[in-house]
């Protein structure tokens, strides 16, 4: 069953990152499931109940940006938030051109990652609940854990300072 607030599905095969994660976004409100790898993904239940994906680029076995290509050969319109620790700018360019609505390097600023999947959920065609309200105050004293490197405003493409 979908929450009205929006259900984030976490692929990342580092599990602190996804508790890190999952503890952020649960948080602010949301219904959050991660898996530890893109198979253990595409063999549950979330793909059709997800409102928006965060995805590592790179895992072992299928990695994001071969998740990312399945998903969008499946016509799904689910969006897609990368993070990495890999600063490489092929990852960046290959996973924004094939519609990734934001791409982060881990450790990344928490309340840019929560604009970012209030963002993705607005621009969702298949979320329709509501979202929770969350300021900076709403966070806390979450702290710096991710800077974007890439986003996307009205469907084009922004590069970030770094």
């Amino acid at each position: 069953m979908k929450s009205d607030s929006g259900k984030i599905s976490i692929v990342d095969d580092d599990e602190s990152i996804r508790r890190a994660t999952r503890a952020l976004l649960r948080s602010v409100g949301y219904q959050v499931e991660t898996f530890a790898s893109a198979e253990l993904f595409l063999e549950s239940d979330a793909l059709r109940e997800t409102d928006c994906l965060v995805l590592d680029v790179r895992m072992p076995g299928i990695d994001g940006l071969e998740l990312q290509r399945r998903l969008n050969a499946a016509q799904s319109h689910i969006p897609i938030i990368f993070v990495t620790a890999h600063d490489d700018e092929s990852y960046r360019t290959t996973a924004m051109d094939a519609g990734a609505v934001n791409f982060f390097h881990k450790p990344f600023e928490a309340n840019a990652f929560v604009a970012a999947v209030q963002a993705a959920l607005r621009n969702s065609p298949s979320f329709q609940g509501s979202q929770p309200e969350t300021t900076g105050a709403a966070l806390g004293e979450i702290g710096a854990f991710v800077t974007p490197l890439d986003t996307t405003v009205d469907r084009k493409r922004v590069k970030a300072d770094k």
